[in-house]
This record gives structure tokens, sequence and C-alpha cells, in this order.
């Protein structure tokens, strides 16, 4: 199989991680659950993955890194503990849904929603954005690239226009954690959310949120935590207060290795490589008559994704074809952002989503151009 769908979840992994998960299963306990030697290993495992993601993410303060399961989880917990009714909040109609839901939830609730538009190639208006700034606006919440286009936001901009005016800034970094350098502090950051398991490299079941210096989302799960057995509330003190249950160290084993694996290789050198591979598809795919690519490729920095269609077609007979008869294994439909599709008149046919990995080859990129040429050839 030529594995081309890391925007949904990196297949590959460090050999890292895979160990790591390995020798947790076989040896930790439950993390703050007991004074003996495997809770404590587990504890300490806990303790050195918020310890990193603090440093790979410009923290500054370990205890402010929640664990989660997902990125949805992490999104759920900034949105909808941080957002009461009355306030407003500024995002996007290209979000994915693990945005777009929860903020649909809180407008139900009564949070006033601005969801500015993108332009005829998916992008974002600082402008817009900031002209729909009002006194109630409490929060902008975007993505720091789309799933679907690959293009990327300017942070650094959203971060700017936050600080102007003192509004929370919530980041959906799911598809460039671990691929494109995210600084909480110079960026401005109130809420980073993303998942493990994609350019983070670690395992399913692995989220990430980590917060600002005074920003305390209320909790969005109640349960266990380990301390404060007698007390009817969760406890005021994070990461604690917003993990209730017990983690998955397991998975977080593997997540700090994989963390170590990219720290070590460089994020610079992992991106332009897997950069490389998707400008390289985009060169060649692009002279094949009837195939269509959607996002800005005039971009400076574009994440490793790539969206088409060849002509008509159904994106899920494109798709089909291409791991049946070529083993390319793609993503077609809407990926969980039907924003996108309405602004490239795609909510009918869909999208074949190609996204690349450092850890894929240029035979296995030509690979796919042929294939591609081969059905596109096909269908005339």
């Amino acid at each position: 199989m030529i594995y081309l769908d890391h925007a949904a979840t990196s297949y590959h992994k460090p050999k890292e991680v895979a160990e790591a998960v390995y020798n947790a299963i076989q040896g930790v306990g439950n993390c703050g659950r007991g004074a003996h030697g495997a809770s404590l290993d587990s504890s300490r495992i806990i303790y050195k993955t918020r310890v990193a993601l603090s440093s790979f993410f410009n923290v500054k303060d370990p205890s402010r890194v929640v664990l989660t399961s997902n990125a949805t989880e992490s999104l759920n917990i900034a949105i909808q503990g941080l957002l009461k009714p009355g306030d407003h909040c500024i995002s996007t109609t290209v979000e994915h849904n693990s945005v777009l839901r929860p903020l649909y939830h809180m407008e139900s609730c009564g949070v006033e929603l601005t969801l500015i538009p993108a332009d005829q190639k998916g992008c974002i208006s600082i402008n817009d954005i900031e002209s729909a700034i009002s006194s109630k606006t409490k929060a902008i919440v975007i993505n720091h690239s789309s799933n679907v286009t690959g293009n990327v936001t300017d942070i650094e901009s959203i971060g700017r226009l936050c600080h102007k005016h003192k509004l929370l800034f919530i980041l959906d970094a799911s598809q460039t954690a671990g691929i494109i350098p995210i600084d909480m502090q110079n960026n401005n950051i109130s809420a980073l959310c993303c998942s493990g398991h994609k350019s983070l490299l670690g395992p399913q079941g692995t989220g990430v949120l980590c917060l600002a210096k005074g920003v305390s989302p209320t909790p969005l799960l109640f349960g266990g935590t380990g301390v404060d057995s007698f007390s009817e509330k969760m406890p005021d003190k994070l990461p604690t207060s917003l993990e209730a249950g017990t983690l998955n160290t397991h998975s977080f084993a593997g997540l700090l290795a994989s963390i170590n694996y990219i720290v070590h290789y460089e994020q610079i050198n992992i991106y332009n490589k897997a950069n490389d591979f998707a400008q390289y598809f985009i060169e060649k795919a692009s002279c094949i008559p009837g195939i269509t690519m959607y996002g800005d490729f005039n971009a400076l920095v574009r994440t490793p994704v790539v969206s088409l269609n060849i002509r008509d077609t159904d994106s899920g007979i494109i798709s089909d074809e291409l791991y049946d008869r070529y083993g390319v294994a793609t993503r077609a439909g809407m990926h969980c952002a039907p924003g996108v599709h309405e602004v490239f008149n795609t909510v009918n046919q869909g999208m074949v989503r190609f996204s690349f990995s450092h850890f894929n080859t240029i035979e296995e990129v030509e690979a796919a151009i042929d294939a591609l040429r081969m059905i596109e050839e096909g269908i005339l």
C-alpha cells in the first residue's frame, strides 16, 4: 500500500513510538493512583510528556499542558469552558466540524457567533476578522491549516490582533502540530488544541490542550482525579481540574517518544521532505488534463496536503480506483469540513485528498501520479 492519507492519521510511526507503548503496557500502573512503583512509573511518563510538550510549544509551564483523548476533546474543553452566554465569538466557515459543532452548540446556548467567509482560494482575510470584532467579542477560534486545502493561517497576525483587542486566541493546530513550529508565547495563543496521532506521529487516542497563563476553562468532564476525594467539585488546579478519569499512559508514552523523535530530527527537516513530495506531486499532477486542484498554491507556506478532482467524477469513485487498482490510499468526500466544499462548489462531488509524510518516497509519489494519469485516461 502507498499511504497518502497522513492528514487523517500518521500511518508510519517511528519505531521508538511502538517500543515505548509496548514497554508501558508491560510495566506501568495508573498515574496518580498509588505510591507503589508501577503507579509512580506511570506518573513519571505523564510528567515527562507534559514537560516535553511544554518545551515543544513554548508553554513555559508543564502544569498548563492538559492531556486529552483527541483534538476534538481539547477543542470542546476550550470552546465550552471559556465561552459563556452573551459572549461573541469569531471563527471561519472553513473550519473542521471539531470546531464548528462545538461553536454551533454554544450558539444554541446564547453565544453570538460570526463565521468569516473564505475567498475563492479558501483563504481568510485578517481584515475581515478584525472588522467583525465588537465590544462583546471574547475569542477568535481558527485552524492553523485547513485539512482539505493545506492553506496555512497567519497565526502571528491573529495573535497580534487578539493581543490588541484583549481577546482569547483558541487555535486548532491538528494539521500543523509537529510539522510547522508553533510558539504559544510569541503568537499570543490562549489555548492550543491538537491531536497526538497526526503530524506529532504519536498513537491514536492522544490529544493535547495547552493553556496560557491565566486561561482556565471550566471542566467539561467530572469524575475521579486521585486527589480531593471528599470534594464534590473538581480540583481547582491545572491540569487535574480538566483531566477526569484515568489517563491513557500507554499511548502518552508513545507520544513522548514521538516528540523526542521530532525534536531530534527537527521539524524543519520533516516539513521540507514532506513538502518536497507535495510540490512534486502538484507540479506533475497539475499537467494531467481534466484535473482540478483546490487551494492557494502561491502561498509561501502550505502543509503537504493536495485535494483534487478529475472532471466531474465523484471523488469516492476516484479514491476507490486509486486504492483497488493501484494500492494508493487517499481520502475522499467532505473531510468533515462542509464549508470548504461550499467555497469550491464540491458539495456533491467531494474531493480526493492526498497528504504526504517524510516517511514516503519519491517512487511512491510517482506511482500515485501515474495512477491518476491512467484513471484520467480511462475516464475519457
